[in-house]
């Protein structure tokens, strides 16, 4: 099992801030990513639509006989976490909900704690229910931040549109008096606008990103179970269930390194 790929998909290439972050903690593991870019996004959809999209790409993914899934989109992991863990135990299947929500609760310092994400999470709530259950008198605000996907997918990730979007959406949030002292940067599109996010919160808050967060918790699981691998690295292979040349044109902002088109497959996940 140890040399068996770690699966992860996600809606599009916001997820590559994911499976990037398990590259760099784990760089010699095989990686999988899929990317379902003819149906994204996700995060404006029904619960029931997303799992039964969620359900085809892991069941897709299950080709490449994996060690483990890596559910690498917040609203996925909100709301199909549970049917993916049900269906294909004792296979782990992780989602980037729980760890970024430990993560929050570690680095809040009074409990006042702030999630960003796509209407889906925030309606979904699973933030908000995953930190109580850790923490229960911690004080949970949510905010939909839709905008900041298609800043993040066009590579507007500074200057002034960036700024002024991020102010927009956050400097009320953060100018109250019992502001949050803690930010969950709840899309894995939000990572690649840290900077503006960080200029309209304030040089105070600390920023929890779900990428590495979950990379850890993946780290985790593998030493427990004695399944990480040890070979030389592997490169990753993409897949995308739609246009594999923007997949690798936009991807590679978010992956932090180039894909070329060719390394793209195009794959068909429907029933």
């Amino acid at each position: 099992m140890s040399d068996a790929p770690i699966a992860i998909f996600d809606s599009g290439v916001g997820g590559l801030t994911v499976a990037a972050a398990i590259a760099k903690r784990l760089p010699n593991e095989r990686l999988v990513y899929l990317g379902d870019t003819a149906r994204l996004p996700y995060g404006t959809k029904s619960a029931d639509t997303v799992t039964r999209y969620a359900v085809q790409a892991t069941r897709a993914l299950m080709r490449f006989e994996p060690k483990m899934v890596v559910i690498a989109c917040n609203t996925a992991s909100a709301v199909a976490l549970p049917v993916l863990t049900a269906a294909y135990a004792p296979l782990p299947v992780v989602g980037v909900v729980e760890p970024g929500a430990r993560a929050a609760v570690d680095a809040s310092r009074g409990g006042a704690i702030a999630v960003i994400a796509t209407e889906g999470t925030v309606k979904g709530g699973a933030y908000v229910r995953a930190i109580h259950a850790l923490k229960p008198t911690a004080t949970v605000v949510q905010r939909a931040c839709p905008l900041f996907v298609s800043l993040a997918e066009e590579g507007w990730t500074e200057g002034q549109v960036a700024d002024l979007t991020a102010e927009r959406y956050l400097t009320d949030l953060f100018a109250a008096e019992d502001a949050p002292d803690t930010l969950v940067l709840g899309c894995t599109h939000f990572p690649v606008l840290r900077g503006p996010i960080t200029k309209a919160a304030g040089g105070t808050v600390r920023l929890v990103d779900s990428a590495a967060t979950t990379a850890k918790e993946v780290d985790r699981i593998l030493e427990t179970s004695g399944t990480k691998r040890t070979a030389s690295p592997a490169p990753p292979k993409f897949l995308a269930t739609d246009a594999p040349e923007r997949f690798a044109r936009v991807g590679s902002r978010f992956f932090g390194a180039e894909i070329a088109p060719d390394q793209v497959e195009l794959t068909d996940i429907a029933p």
